[in-house]
């Protein structure tokens, strides 16, 4: 799988590349992994560069399927690439007018703008990328404890629609936020009513 998405670097932030995930990210998959704020809001951490591996294996997998696709997110600097972040869009089915998105970054990339910046790119290439498919609404869920997540979802038009209770693996009550393809939503008012309930948060694997 051979396709980027490239954000053009502004002002201080280096540019991104968000592409499918390669066997040789495995050690600096490992090492995102190491960060306890992640491994607490990821179901299944990655331990050593072997499980690593079969993870990529299968975020592979589910590019071919058409259903799922996990992009890498790397800062870009001449031919030199740093992983910061993964971003998620999953349940693509081809008639569902709805599908998920979620994301974790690297902790020495919060607080610049990378999972907004990646989730915009990643939000944009799936409206444009499934619109024959019937693709109209993207979904991104959170566990209340996470109001970075709240953040991220204002500033790339995902608007908050309610609360979701707190369903196992998850401890925690939850966030649906919703954007619309074309205009992203400001208010709850045109929003159809949600299809499921919270199956995990912003951060995901």
């Amino acid at each position: 799988m051979s396709m980027t998405l490239r954000v053009p670097a502004t002002g201080s932030t280096p540019a991104l590349a968000l592409r499918p995930w390669r066997a040789d990210d495995a050690e600096a998959l490992v090492a995102a992994h190491r960060d306890p704020a992640l491994r607490a809001r990821t179901r299944r951490p990655l331990r050593d560069v072997a499980e690593a591996r079969r993870w990529v294996t299968r975020a592979g997998q589910g590019w071919a399927a058409g259903r799922r696709f996990s992009f890498a997110v790397c800062e870009v600097a001449g031919t030199s690439e740093r992983l910061v972040a993964h971003v998620l869009l999953k349940e693509v089915v081809p008639g569902r007018p709805d599908a998920e998105v979620g994301y974790w970054t690297t902790a020495d990339a919060r607080g610049r703008g990378v999972a907004s910046r990646a989730l915009e790119a990643v939000s944009d290439w799936a409206f444009t990328r499934f619109a024959a498919a019937g693709l109209t609404r993207l979904e991104l869920l959170h566990q209340i404890d996470n109001p970075a997540s709240c953040r991220v979802a204002e500033k790339t038009g995902y608007a908050f629609v309610e609360m979701l209770p707190a369903q196992p693996p998850w401890p925690l009550d939850g966030h649906r936020h919703v954007r619309l393809r074309r205009t992203p939503p400001t208010s709850t008012a045109a929003l159809p009513r949600p299809r499921r309930a919270v199956d995990g948060p912003a951060a995901t694997s």
